[in-house]
């Protein structure tokens, strides 16, 4: 600041001086030396002051951006604190006891189906296998006395393996049937706990899953029902059949009827 006085008082007293004396006299020259000193001296003051506000304002925002951060980080604690506070909650015992119950009625619903599968396909076999044996039968019965020995032969053989076929069919349907019946006792009650323990969701979904496995069954079921009554209608047509062929021919000719024909079921 003395410098800037000093180069002031330099220029007033140039000035003072008439304009024709001003360039020839070495007093004026050497104000003029001075009062460039004293310009470069201001230009650099003023660059040097310049800087110092720069750094004054970097210095003042500093603080703003550290409150900021540290607002941020406060926020994002904050943040993280709210989802430990919601897994402290979810390891309650009921929330505990919800999962495990929702995880019980997954795996119940998924038996379920597997052995709901797997009694469709065992009850449709079944109901193919007496079909078979019905058509079978049935077009035995339409050749009675038409046939060779050999060839009637031939034909008890394909009906004594389709009815192997149709047991051994029933066998699996009861074995499927038995787990099936365990699934439903498993679905049920897992349902109830799921209920119990507060999932709702899940109850209402394996019930659903249980009235459609049980409905489907059912169906199934309808399908053996009447193949089996069918089967049984062939067979009292069969009898019938038998003692009329059997009341046309010669008692010696009743040597030649197939063992396995006169067997029953």
């Amino acid at each position: 600041m003395q410098a800037f006085r000093h180069c002031g008082l330099c220029v007033s007293r140039g000035l003072f001086h008439s304009r024709t004396d001003f360039l020839h006299s070495e007093a004026n020259m050497a104000a003029i030396r001075r009062a460039a000193a004293c310009l470069n001296l201001f230009r650099g003051a003023s660059n040097s002051l310049c800087s110092n506000r720069k750094s004054v304002r970097q210095l003042l925002r500093a603080p703003a951006v550290t409150r900021t951060e540290a607002a941020t980080f406060s926020v994002g604690s904050g943040l993280c604190a709210v989802p430990f506070a919601q897994q402290v909650e979810n390891l309650s015992h009921e929330s505990l006891i919800r999962r495990a119950s929702c995880l019980v009625t997954d795996s119940a619903n998924t038996y379920l189906s597997q052995t709901t599968l797997a009694l469709v396909d065992a009850l449709t076999c079944y109901s193919k296998a007496l079909h078979t044996l019905i058509a079978l039968q049935k077009r035995y019965l339409d050749s009675i006395g038409k046939l060779t020995p050999a060839e009637e032969d031939s034909i008890w053989q394909v009906i004594i393996g389709q009815r192997v076929e149709v047991s051994d069919r029933l066998d699996e349907c009861k074995r499927f049937e038995s787990n099936w019946m365990n699934a439903i006792k498993i679905c049920e009650l897992s349902a109830e706990a799921a209920y119990n323990s507060g999932a709702e969701h899940a109850s209402v979904a394996l019930k659903t899953s249980l009235q459609v496995a049980q409905s489907k069954v059912e169906e199934m079921r309808k399908i053996r029902l009447a193949a089996e009554k069918s089967l049984a209608e062939t067979k009292a047509d069969e009898i019938q059949r038998m003692a009329e062929y059997a009341s046309s021919i010669n008692l010696h000719d009743l040597e030649d009827i197939p063992e396995a024909y006169l067997r029953e079921d």
